[in-house]
């Protein structure tokens, strides 16, 4: 009886080149066969009859073509992802191959305000846990595309769904009054007659955990004269109450530190439950050595905080 091996009883691929391959993840990625054709270093019309060629051997249209773009077919879209990925893994296998192969990057993308109040005075502390990876910063209000490479992993607040990607629970959020001590005690209906500061929000709805509503669920009214001053950026919102400038609604991990060291105190009234921060990433990357590793500082970083931070204000 001959045994044969696993490998050896498996079909002979039936594959495209892989330069057509690579053409089509470029132009879908772009959805430009223009930009591909710059990424590559060849002409838009070489680009046109690569794809062209593969859609012949498949027997499918891969894009839509256009005036002035070019989109995805119901059969691109179920392409794409395989060959972008496959090609990120052989990328990142033959860079590992390499007599002293460059470091694994990983690119964090979070909000300016998470960046500069959390997450940046914890840097070193990753550098101190060993891991031979380099974290690059992706600091912005507008969430990265994690599809397209705009960064490998996010933080991002919302309600844990995020299409396409895999999520995991961070940091629970909640919203509350603060201001210097330098204001005096301050009473939720005092709080009307003062300065108040507020940062915008790119998404806002009922649930926003603004001054509106918080002034709602303190049963109060909010006035329409109050004295409101306005940042494009939470950070520079509590910076400025820590000066003194008026009471910002802020997210509690935000200023735990200065809750703890008395810089700012928790004015009485409502505790606004925000959403849920979540470690977000492209499904394919689950495994991902280095990204499990970052997650997991993370994760380490945020229960810690957790635990230390202070508890709610006295009404």
């Amino acid at each position: 009886m001959k045994i044969s091996h696993p490998d050896q009883a498996r079909p002979r691929r039936q594959l495209p080149p892989l330069g057509s391959l690579r053409v089509f993840e470029a132009a879908a990625r772009h959805l430009s066969f223009r930009r591909a054709a710059d990424e590559l270093a060849i002409t838009p019309t070489a680009v046109s009859h690569q794809i062209r060629a593969l859609e012949e051997r498949l027997g499918v249209s891969l894009f839509k073509r256009q005036s002035r773009a070019v989109q995805l077919t119901r059969a691109g879209a179920m392409l794409f992802p395989v060959v972008r990925n496959a090609l990120d893994d052989i990328a990142q296998t033959l860079d590992s191959l390499r007599p002293g192969h460059a470091r694994p990057i990983v690119t964090l993308s979070v909000t300016r305000g998470f960046a500069a109040r959390w997450l940046v005075p914890r840097l070193p502390g990753f550098a101190a846990t060993g891991a031979d990876i380099d974290l690059h910063l992706h600091a912005s209000d507008e969430p990265a595309d994690l599809h397209n490479h705009g960064a490998d992993l996010a933080v991002r607040y919302g309600g844990g769904q995020y299409p396409g990607l895999s999520a995991e629970y961070l940091l629970s959020n909640e919203f509350v009054a603060v201001a210097s001590p330098w204001l005096g005690p301050l009473t939720s209906a005092q709080l009307a007659h003062t300065s108040i500061l507020a940062y915008d929000w790119r998404l806002q709805d009922e649930r926003t955990p603004d001054w509106p509503r918080w002034f709602r669920e303190a049963g109060l009214t909010m006035p329409k004269g109050i004295r409101l001053l306005q940042f494009s950026d939470e950070a520079h919102a509590i910076q400025a109450a820590i000066a003194g400038q008026g009471a910002v609604l802020a997210n509690r991990v935000l200023v735990a530190d200065e809750l703890r060291d008395g810089t700012l105190q928790a004015l009485p009234g409502p505790v606004l439950r925000g959403f849920d921060s979540h470690l977000v990433w492209p499904s394919a990357r689950d495994a991902d050595p280095a990204l499990l590793r970052v997650r997991q500082w993370l994760k380490n970083e945020a229960a810690a905080c957790q635990l230390r931070s202070p508890g709610p204000p006295t009404a």
